[in-house]
């Protein structure tokens, strides 16, 4: 089992998130994950740093620990050619810690350059060619693609790491899962969905199966909740949601009804370690083996106390209930 931490870019500014990172390290962790976004989920959330400036900074300050994108999209905020000359570098500056996770994208981040959003049906044709697209330039040498949406013209990245970062794919369904069978090296998701995972494993998917896991930690219950409510209702109003609203005002409005009950049927929290295992082994038993604690709690350093002093090695533990 490969524990990691949620760099909230959303909630923090460049370098505090930086600062988390280090401690994250410090704290036992495995690996850090963070968002790819133009604009944080709520207005009142404040912040969205440049994702791969952030891993850059990351991976030269630290030692060990890995380095994971959850989720970039590599289709139409950046053109596929783009992610796959930067994560070759970043593989490259973190001596092999980087994991490229990758998914169809949300609206949120992907309108902002006028382009447009697609529907479902188009998003997924354009993640399969921004795949195939990466896939091709990591062999090297220079490379030309016509797809139905995007296009390379005699392109080559000329600095390619010795091993390859893995592609984790997101997925929700079995459409993406049936994405990340074919063209990834891993899974990504945010719900424990276990049907989605065998779905994965049946169209011959394979490798880490990372998924966020919902916590929020304080010395008390409701101080939790209250934090969640404040800067991650959102997170409870699901995937379809999510994907497809384009501004933090638009989040707003869509989790404006969200209570304290709605919160705590999907967080764990406050200080309690069985609260937390508990939410966490619902992944666990969807086959899922790289938990991501995605702490939406008003206090990170007392969160990474807690994860370093109490968390981790029940958490490590854990097994599939059957």
């Amino acid at each position: 089992m490969q524990i990691g931490y949620k760099l909230a870019t959303e909630a923090f500014g460049p370098k505090e998130i930086i600062r988390q990172a280090l401690a994250a390290e410090e704290a036992g962790y495995d690996f850090v994950e963070m968002s790819d976004h133009f604009h944080p989920w709520l207005d009142v959330q404040g912040h969205s740093g440049f994702t791969w400036n952030l891993l850059s900074a990351i991976a030269a300050k630290t030692e060990r620990i890995g380095l994971v994108t959850g989720v970039t999209c590599p289709s139409v905020r950046y053109h596929p050619a783009i992610i796959a000359q930067a994560a070759a570098t970043l593989a490259i500056i973190s001596d092999g810690r980087f994991t490229l996770g990758v998914g169809a994208g949300e609206r949120l981040n992907e309108h902002v350059v006028g382009r447009g959003f697609p529907g479902v049906a188009e998003r997924h044709e354009r993640f399969r060619e921004a795949l195939e697209i990466i896939r091709l330039l990591w062999q090297g040498g220079y490379r030309t693609y016509e797809g139905k949406h995007l296009r390379l013209e005699d392109a080559r990245v000329f600095d390619l790491p010795e091993q390859l970062p893995v592609i984790a794919v997101a997925a929700s369904g079995p459409a993406s899962a049936r994405i990340a069978a074919e063209l990834g090296g891993g899974l990504f998701a945010t719900e424990p969905k276990g049907d989605m995972v065998a779905t994965w494993k049946r169209l011959g998917g394979n490798g880490p199966a990372y998924a966020e896991v919902p916590l929020a930690w304080a010395p008390d219950a409701e101080s939790a909740v209250q934090a969640v409510l404040e800067k991650s209702p959102w997170a409870v109003t699901g995937w379809k949601v999510m994907s497809e609203l384009p501004n933090p005002a638009n989040f707003a409005a869509a989790s404006a009804t969200v209570g304290a009950e709605d919160v705590r049927a999907q967080f764990a929290v406050g200080p309690d370690v069985r609260d937390h295992l508990r939410v966490a082994q619902q992944f666990v038993d969807a086959g899922f083996d790289h938990l991501v604690t995605q702490n939406a709690g008003p206090d990170p350093d007392g969160f990474l106390e807690f994860f370093a002093t109490t968390l981790q090695e029940p958490l490590r533990a854990l097994t599939p209930a059957s």
